[in-house]
């Protein structure tokens, strides 16, 4: 036990920044990516088999994929944040806690979002804005798909806390193999057997079910500390701060969830008054999210492998590495957001027509969101690396705050307000808006953070 807390130490703690990333930041990286295609995959196979009507479907049951999301990274970045950060303290009789309360608790929420979903499926449809010719498809693949969020949950997060225990490659494998069952059925029970919204909606909870049973088997057997039945127990002192510690990111995807159900109701109300109709705004704001949802995938991936570097150095005090894993973070994710808004401006009917066929109307609106809504799409890595980084040091108030920034603060009113006087177009116009103030909020902090730390260092040296 003593040479693996020597062996984990020198790693976080003194090998190159560079090598570290490619460790850690490729495999999260990885499985983001194969987080997102779950649903890009879903809206592929029912878009060709079902048309628009089932685009809008799965996009009016996304909010319930984000909520899944928002609670696997509460615990799972919550977790694995105060583990790394006790380990780099040197406390390490504390840091099984951690894994263990937030691996049950997973568990307990997963159980508990599917019940409410099951009892109140149809008002939270309505709430999430599905026009009628739409909510029967919806009912239809929400009230299977729901069977999995147990799983869905404890593979999300659980990957972080695998990922924790120095097993980054394991966190990939978990959900490779879910996202390739999910593919692979995918196109037995929507293509071979034609069950359409049921198969896609089936296809993913076995995935999701296969995936959880290995991440569960991963967490049972953790390697830099020994989990024991006492470190399941749920303890509030314990769950209490890996909730304080997850609060940025779950309050990141809770705000995504909440700006979503108003755009859906938003589109509905104002695609009704324009030549569009009700359910075609809706559906490609459904294309056009997921599709941007890899993008940041990449990003928080990024972010997400930087985290265990940055809370282990910062918690040694060894200040000149934690500013060289952020800025490399940032640097990477600045190129891919860069090359995604090449890719949508130059290229967003291509995108749409992956997705099937659809009328005149269909293509036009789902060109402009892209090119509109997603202009300033180049500065999004700003946010969400911002938020992880003030994350990773346990500075949650100001990760929470930054989470909120895109979502809530900047992007709300202007979606709210600018429709009243240019209808529909005025949507998405907020977009850009929201982009750009919360990247220079996230820029401002960063800049306060950094000098901070150099502070530090000063008197340190001066002692």
């Amino acid at each position: 036990m003593e040479t693996e807390k020597t062996d984990r130490s020198e790693l976080l703690g003194n090998a190159p920044i560079a090598s570290l990333m490619i460790k850690f930041a490729v495999p999260s990286i990885i499985a983001m990516l194969v987080g997102a295609l779950y649903n890009i995959v879903d809206q592929l196979f029912i878009g060709h088999a079902v048309g628009q009507l089932g685009n809008a479907a799965t996009n009016i049951a996304f909010p319930f994929s984000t909520s899944c999301l928002s609670l696997a990274l509460l615990f799972g970045i919550g977790g694995a944040s105060c583990f790394n950060l006790n380990m780099g303290r040197g406390e390490r009789e504390k840091a099984p806690y951690f894994v263990g309360n937030a691996a049950v608790m997973m568990m307990i929420c997963g159980v508990v979002l599917l019940t409410i979903t099951q009892l109140f499926l149809t008002p939270l449809l309505k709430l999430f804005g599905s026009p009628a010719d739409v909510l029967p498809l919806a009912e239809e693949y929400v009230r299977i798909t729901s069977l999995g969020f147990p799983f869905m949950i404890i593979t999300t997060g659980g990957g972080h806390l695998i990922r924790a225990d120095g097993n980054p490659r394991m966190t990939m494998v978990c959900n490779l193999l879910g996202a390739g069952i999910n593919t692979a059925l995918d196109a037995l029970f929507v293509l071979v057997f034609d069950w359409k919204m049921s198969g896609a909606a089936w296809a993913t909870v076995i995935g999701q079910v296969i995936s959880g049973i290995v991440a569960i088997v991963c967490i049972a057997r953790y390697k830099t500390v020994r989990l024991r039945l006492k470190h399941l127990r749920v303890r509030w002192g314990y769950t209490s701060r890996i909730i304080s510690v997850g609060m940025a990111s779950f309050f990141n995807q809770i705000a995504m969830m909440i700006v979503q159900i108003a755009m859906n109701n938003l589109l509905r109300h104002y695609g009704a008054l324009s030549a569009f109709g009700e359910s075609i705004p809706i559906a490609v704001s459904g294309i056009v999210m997921k599709v941007n949802q890899i993008t940041f995938s990449i990003v928080i991936g990024m972010g997400q492998g930087a985290q265990p570097i940055i809370s282990f150095n910062y918690g040694a005090e060894k200040y000149p590495r934690v500013r060289k894993a952020l800025r490399m973070a940032v640097t990477i994710g600045a190129g891919v957001a860069i090359a995604a808004f090449v890719m949508f401006q130059l290229f967003p009917r291509e995108i749409i027509a992956m997705f099937g066929d659809g009328s005149e109307e269909y293509f036009e609106f789902g060109v402009k969101f892209f090119r509109v809504f997603l202009f300033f799409t180049w500065l999004n890595c700003l946010q969400p690396i911002a938020s992880m980084f003030f994350t990773s040091i346990g500075k949650s108030v100001k990760g929470v705050f930054l989470s909120l920034t895109r979502q809530i603060i900047f992007l709300l009113p202007p979606m709210i307000v600018l429709p009243i006087f240019f209808g529909i177009d005025g949507i998405l116009w907020a977009g850009p808006f929201a982009d750009l103030l919360s990247a220079a909020a996230a820029i401002i902090l960063i800049i306060v953070e950094l000098r901070l730390m150099k502070k530090a260092e000063l008197s340190r040296g001066q002692q």
